[in-house]
Formats: C-alpha cells, sequence, structure tokens
C-alpha cells in the first residue's frame, strides 16, 4: 500500500515512505526521533506522512508495520533485484518470487466491496469499453476475450484515439474501464475524463490509488506490481493487473451464472468441433 501511494507523496514524505518500504522491520522498531533522523526529516512530517498513509498518528502506523513485519517470512536473496552476473536459475528464483509477491499484495490491496461495485456496473446491459496502452494494451485485450467467451460484449482499445472516440458516444448505463500502472497516462486520462462527463460509470484498475486516473474514476482496483532491476513498471505491473482482471471475471460469470455458463458450453462446443478428427 505504502509503495503504491509513494508517487502521490510530498518530498519530505517520500523519504519516510520510502524507508517503511526498504525496511518496514527496523522502522516499526524506531521511535520517532529515530526515524527522523533516519529520514532527515521533521517529527511532525512523520505524523503528517502516518495520517497521509490512512493511520491517526506514527503510533499507529508502528503497530501496523509490526504487524506487517510478524506475518511475514524471513527476507531472502529473492527480493533482491536481478544483477548483471545472476545465472539463468538465479533469475527464474527471483522472477517467480517477485511475481508470487505481486499476487499476494494484490490480494491484500483488492477491495472486495469495490470489486463488487465495479462487478454490478459491468453486468450491466450498457456498452463496455476497455483502454489500455502498452503492456496495460494486454491486459484490456485479456479482459475483453474473457468477457466475450461468456456473452459480455465490449471492446477493448489499446490506442489514445479509438478510446477517445469510442468515450464521447458512451453515457448512463455504459461503462469505461481502463487499465494504467502509474494512472496518469495521457492516453487513457483524457478518455476516461470524456466518459465520465457522459455520464458512463468509470473504472480503474492502477497500482497508484491517489493518481488522476483514481480521482476521475466511479471505481477503483488496485493492483500491486513492484519495479525491479530488468523489469519496469510495464513488466511487473502485467502480472498483478491479471489477478484483478480474472477476478474481475470470475464475479461477473458468477453474477450471470445461468447466462456465462451457456456461453461457455457453446463456444468450447464451437472449438471442439472445428478441431480436425
Amino acid at each position: 500500500m505504502v509503495r503504491g501511494l509513494l508517487p502521490s507523496l510530498t518530498p519530505a514524505a517520500a523519504r519516510v515512505a520510502s524507508l517503511i518500504v526498504e525496511d518496514p522491520a527496523q522502522v516499526a522498531r524506531s521511535t520517532i526521533s529515530e526515524l527522523s533522523a533516519l529520514a532527515g526529516t521533521s517529527e511532525s512530517s512523520i505524523v503528517r506522512t502516518a495520517r497521509a498513509l490512512g493511520f491517526a498518528g506514527y503510533p499507529e502506523l508502528r503497530l501496523a508495520l509490526a504487524a506487517s513485519a510478524a506475518r511475514q517470512a524471513p527476507r531472502s536473496t529473492l527480493s533482491a533485484g536481478i544483477t548483471q552476473e545472476d545465472s539463468a536459475a538465479e533469475v527464474i528464483g527471483k522472477i517467480v518470487h517477485t511475481e508470487s509477491q505481486a499476487v499476494q499484495e494484490t490480494a491484500s490491496q483488492l477491495d472486495p466491496a469495490e470489486l463488487d461495485r465495479a462487478v454490478r456496473a459491468v453486468c450491466g446491459g450498457g456498452q463496455l469499453h476497455i483502454a489500455g496502452v502498452g503492456a496495460s494494451s494486454l491486459v484490456a485485450q485479456d479482459l475483453q476475450q474473457k468477457l466475450a467467451r461468456i456473452g459480455r460484449p465490449c471492446h477493448a482499445h489499446g490506442d489514445s484515439q479509438s478510446a477517445l472516440t469510442s468515450a464521447v458516444l458512451l453515457g448512463p448505463g455504459d461503462v469505461f474501464l481502463a487499465v494504467s500502472h502509474s494512472g496518469e497516462s495521457r492516453d487513457v486520462l483524457e478518455p476516461l475524463r470524456r466518459a465520465a462527463a457522459e455520464g458512463a460509470t468509470t473504472v480503474v484498475i492502477t497500482n497508484h490509488p491517489l493518481s488522476t486516473a483514481a480521482r476521475l474514476a466511479d471505481h477503483v482496483l488496485v493492483s500491486a506490481g513492484r519495479e525491479t532491476t530488468f523489469r519496469p513498471g510495464a513488466m511487473a505491473s502485467r502480472i498483478s493487473q491479471l489477478v484483478v482482471v480474472d477476478c474481475l471475471f470470475v464475479c461477473v460469470a458468477q453474477r450471470t451464472f445461468e447466462r456465462s455458463s451457456r456461453a461457455l458450453r457453446l463456444t468450447h462446443e464451437a472449438l471442439e468441433g472445428d478441431r480436425p478428427a
């Protein structure tokens, strides 16, 4: 959660948050004066940082960090970034570890109530348009393909012009879903604004819950991918975004069980019948 909020924090708060991300157990052990010295900031800035992160004050933040550190496994070499000297086996181990962490952290960040509200919107009878650029476009296409298989017509847009021209034609009852790791991509922000202005319900899948896209959206589904060496945000975000997509898809299929079951059966039979004997 702290990592996702980092880009939205002030420089002083970001220094405190960076220490939390690097070693939460050490911060949990530190008094406010000790943390002030470590972060090179004032004690009042630490209190403001704790409040920005959703806590009443620094003591509550320390308790949450101590509880979180107690639940986690000891830090291992797998948590370190990939180096130029790593063997293929070490690369495999670090990537699998990082992606497993992304899945677990996304599960802890994804709000079930917010997911349920997004599912209800997607299950409506209006148009559904999904937008994502770059690596996020692959996630948008994955969701579009999944929903199409259960009989929920929708469109995926991988460029800003296509997304924008579709967004201006939406209205109440329609849904515009944007996928953006940073939540600051101009290619999805303008279509998102226009869809909202036309009265459509807006949903965002993002790693940053205080981003511009998150502020514009009616419903925010938070993923938790992280960057490591040789793995920029575009790679780190994909696994966590796909976790959110799968949760959204399964909940939609549950909510429309009869239609979805029939559509899956028919599409499966069509594909089986198309295969050579």
